[in-house]
């Protein structure tokens, strides 16, 4: 409960003046301040408050002393001036803490070291704010300490911040997604787990129930507290209580059977602050925290912090003969006033007090007399100096940032095993987890932890070295309730039965094989979620199961993006996809058909192509080959009888010319792909001629205007609207088969469908019941999958996909499947578009074709322009005659000096009569002799 700030002060003046009050000895007679000046003070108060007799006040306050005499006697730092340590008991009273930090203001201290306690700290820190103290507390850990409403609060340990997210660290290292924090209902235990969930839900885990302890319960309270916690599902424990009770948790938890295999028991540092500052570690009080991981705030083990564990020994006021961690906090903070208060004053400063003017106003009206608590002028300039102070304590390096919290927070993580403690790591915000103590990984780069980020093995409690699964099924005497669509269709899928379950069909056999396959027992008890008249909405059935109503759910529930937000599905049981099916009308055979595999273009160049390779083949063969010579019809009748012979690869002549014999070759490839691709797309045609549909694939149904069948309840009803843009007047609902088939057979004309859409395995069966006499058109066009659903971070989902990947694994799932969906051949087929074949198809080939034919026809033509030279004697004098006629040449030797008739004549001889002639010639040239 807040109390405001003028309540206690003024409460608190009444007390010095009403009521005399004697503590340790000391009485509450007021003790002016120093009075102000220039020279450098000989003595300097400090105030100390803390709870002596607590866990952490037997270990800091003889920390405390021996600091100050360490100081006054260093001849190093404030040479001239001497601590006056005064120290009040809080008594863990927050009252008392109030009233005695009034009383150290009334004494003009500088600054108040203290106290161990959260709650304290907070009422005081107003004090220390309104009067410009700085307060130096080595044992609040809250994290809301900070900020601008406790300007003058400064943390000289860790903030609990920094544990929460070591914590959080450690659960998540696990695996573990739920847990159960137990602590105690004040400041610092409320406070501290919220900082515990907000570390936790950015990992996505969270705490699944609160159970606060008033601070002092007794144990039948803690009692009545860990029985609710022990019916909860979560066995992953976080405990943040106070170290002077944190013990009575356990004691109790041992005697309920709560500290055994199954359970996690993760504590704060408050539990290794009992056990580091006790002489001799009970057995009896050790066997009841057997496995338990606890933290404590890490400190090098340098020499200076093994000089005081030496001298702690020599100190006769302390009351243990070891201390925990807070003493060495508490020794630091007094250091770092010192050290502040040496370059304060080495810098001039001075210390002065002066009247509040708020307090003098309000004990004019009052008669209190409030004159004796003054301002400390300078609290400011110190402060800054406080946290501008950096030196080398016994917990390592002693620095502030800019947001007042010391550097370097890291933690040991602590195994509490046998008789001792195990280190099992550590954690530290720069490096995370690791097994490597943190002030070795300070100098890495914050990337380079890869292969620290682990821990030691862990013995949890019950001895047990094997990871606990950290939950077990609620022991509250609640049934694990299970909801089951009960709807109109499809019943082989999921439906009502009058067996003991209740419910029967595929993915109850699915999901009863998962369970039986869980290494712990689980007993559902199904609930029919519909009437069976009607199918119910799947997406309000996921809401239930998000909104804890049920559970879980169980069925043919589609996995899809809206429905993963809210709840965890499991790994999917059964792929499924949206496709179309639609009527198929047989349409009457026509007598054209077999011209459709070609458009008229492509047939127009098949048919140029056939000619002009004929013609190539005969103008390359017709010198050599006797077949292609002859009269000129009959030529003619040859090359349009080739050409097209060789589309049955059926033609007789034979190709003597090795450039004819390339080029027909390359031909008949070509032939061979355009008949069999004619072949293919005749026979598509010819058969999807029975198969017609106006409605082809996912485009032409959303360019169309006829009405679509959806599934009643399903995610396809939304998915056309929201994710296609299509009307809602186009689409109508059915309840099962009977309605598919009715509405698919009269069709739009008389009130049905042009087509439906719906999520395969339903189409599938479907098309068993209709006897194939519908098709599936195009391809499906959404991938998604059906699952289980269960509430957020439910451990049940994570532990059922495991075991649905062991059953298709095993082949288990395919047998149920087989069982309850087995499909006919024609589910599986699909319309085939029987478009004709365009000249796009294979202009690439029909141009390779023609280029080789261009260069085989400039081969033979160069060869015949060589041959023709050779053969004509009279050659070289028609070059002459060329020659002597400048302004003639190029025509001449084109059209003079070579006859394009006599080449013809050349070229339609055949070459071995030409070769005869020649020979003749050249013997009669012989013959005649050389003219003189």
């Amino acid at each position: 409960m807040r109390i405001s700030k003028p309540v206690f002060l003024v409460f608190g003046m009444w007390l010095m003046v009403v009521m005399p009050l004697a503590i340790k000895g000391k009485t509450s007679r007021t003790i002016a301040p120093p009075p102000s000046s220039t020279r450098r003070p000989s003595v300097v108060n400090v105030g100390a408050l803390f709870s002596v007799n607590s866990v952490i006040g037997r270990s800091a306050k003889p920390a405390i002393a021996a600091a100050i005499e360490d100081v006054n006697s260093s001849p190093t730092i404030l040479q001239e001036t001497r601590l006056n340590l005064m120290w009040y008991d809080t008594n863990c009273s927050g009252f008392l803490g109030t009233i005695e930090a009034l009383q150290l203001m009334e004494k003009g201290v500088v600054a108040m070291i203290g106290p161990e306690s959260s709650v304290i700290a907070h009422l005081i820190s107003h004090i220390a704010n309104e009067l410009h103290v700085p307060l130096l507390s080595f044992g609040a850990t809250d994290p809301t300490l900070s900020g601008h409403r406790h300007p003058y609060f400064v943390r000289t340990t860790q903030n609990d911040y920094y544990q929460m997210a070591a914590i959080s660290n450690f659960i998540l290292n696990f695996e573990w997604k739920e847990v159960v924090a137990i602590f105690v209902d004040d400041e610092y235990g409320r406070n501290g787990i919220l900082a515990l969930g907000e570390a936790l839900a950015k990992k996505r885990a969270r705490i699944s129930y609160k159970a606060p302890i008033k601070p002092g319960a007794s144990q039948s309270d803690i009692t009545e507290v860990l029985i609710q916690v022990n019916m909860l599902e979560s066995r992953v424990y976080v405990v943040h209580v106070s170290p002077d009770s944190g013990l009575e948790i356990f004691t109790v938890a041992y005697k309920l059977g709560m500290v055994t295999s199954g359970y996690v028991w993760i504590t704060t540092d408050w539990l290794l602050a009992v056990l580091d500052s006790s002489e001799v570690l009970d057995p009896k009080m050790m066997n009841t925290i057997q496995g338990v991981i606890s933290l404590r705030q890490y400190t090098s083990n340098s020499d200076i912090k093994k000089s005081f564990t030496t001298k702690w020994k020599n100190i006769k006021e302390k009351k243990t003969s070891s201390f925990n961690l807070y003493a060495l906090y508490a020794y630091d903070s007094v250091w770092l006033l010192a050290h502040a208060l040496d370059e304060y004053l080495k810098s001039g400063g001075s210390i002065t007090f002066s009247n509040n003017s708020k307090l003098q106003y309000i004990s004019n009206g009052s008669g209190l007399q409030f004159s004796a608590l003054r301002t400390f002028n300078e609290g400011r300039q110190l402060l800054k100096t406080v946290l501008a102070t950096t030196f080398v304590g016994l917990t390592g390096d002693v620095r502030f940032d800019q947001d007042k919290k010391l550097i370097n927070p890291a933690y040991d993580i602590v195994n509490i095993g046998g008789t001792g403690l195990r280190t099992v790591g550590y954690w530290s915000n720069h490096s995370g987890l690791s097994i490597t103590a943190p002030v070795s990984l300070y100098a890495k780069h914050s990337g380079n932890f890869t292969g620290d980020q682990r821990l030691y093995s862990v013995i949890w409690p019950g001895g047990m070295s094997k990871r606990p699964r950290g939950w077990v099924f609620p022991n509250n005497g609640k049934a694990f309730r299970v909801a089951v669509p009960y709807g109109y269709s499809y019943k082989e899928v999921v439906t009502k039965d009058k067996s003991q379950k209740g419910v029967r069909g595929y993915c109850i056999d699915v999901f009863e094989a998962a369970v039986n396959l869980l290494p712990y027992p689980v007993t559902p008890e199904y609930i029919l979620y519909g009437d069976g008249q009607r199918n119910p909405s799947y997406s309000d059935l996921v809401r239930a199961v998000a909104e804890h109503k049920y559970d879980a759910a169980v069925g043919d529930i589609t996995i899809i993006t809206n429905r993963t937000k809210v709840v965890d599905f499991t790994q999917p049981y059964l792929e499924s996809g949206l496709v179309i099916v639609v009527p198929l009308n047989k349409s009457k055979p026509k007598s054209w058909a077999f011209l459709r595999p070609f458009t008229v273009e492509l047939w127009l160049v098949c048919g140029g192509f056939f000619l002009f390779v004929g013609f190539v083949i005969w103008f390359l063969e017709h010198r050599l080959n006797e077949e292609f010579r002859g009269p000129p019809l009959r030529q003619i009748v040859t090359v349009l009888w080739f050409s097209f012979s060789t589309m049955f690869f059926s033609h007789r002549e034979k190709i003597v010319s090795m450039l004819g014999r390339f080029v027909l070759i390359l031909w008949l490839f070509v032939v061979l792909i355009i008949t069999s691709s004619y072949t293919a797309s005749l026979t598509s045609i010819l058969t999807v001629q029975q198969l017609t549909s106006s409605i082809e694939g996912i485009d032409s149904l959303i360019s169309s205007t006829d009405p679509i069948g959806v599934q009643e309840g399903t995610f396809s009803h939304n998915y056309l609207i929201q994710e296609l843009n299509i009307p809602e007047s186009r689409i109508i609902p059915l309840r099962d088969e009977v309605e598919y088939l009715n509405a698919l057979h009269i069709g739009p004309e008389g009130g049905g469908v042009a087509a439906i859409v719906d999520e395969l395995p339903y189409v599938e069966l479907f098309m068993r019941y209709s006897k194939c006499e519908f098709r599936i058109v195009g391809r499906e066009f959404t991938k998604s999958g059906w699952g289980f659903a269960f509430p957020r971070d439910s451990p049940l989902a994570v532990d059922l996909s495991t075991a649905i990947l062991q059953l298709s694994e095993n082949g288990d799932l395919q047998r149920i499947h087989d069982k309850w969906l087995s499909t006919t051949l024609c589910s599986q087929a699909r319309i085939l578009e029987g478009k004709s074949l365009t000249l796009n198809n294979f202009w690439g080939l029909f141009l390779v074709c023609g280029i080789i034919c261009f260069i085989s026809l400039c081969i033979f033509f160069c060869k015949i322009l060589r041959a023709y030279r050779r053969y004509n004697p009279d050659e070289e004098a028609a070059r002459e005659v060329v020659e002597s006629d400048s302004s003639t040449r190029s025509n001449a030797w084109l059209f003079g000096a070579i006859s394009l008739k006599d080449m013809i004549d050349f070229y339609d001889k055949k070459e071995e009569v030409m070769i005869k002639q020649k020979i003749r010639r050249n013997i009669r040239q012989v013959n005649r002799g050389p003219e003189t």
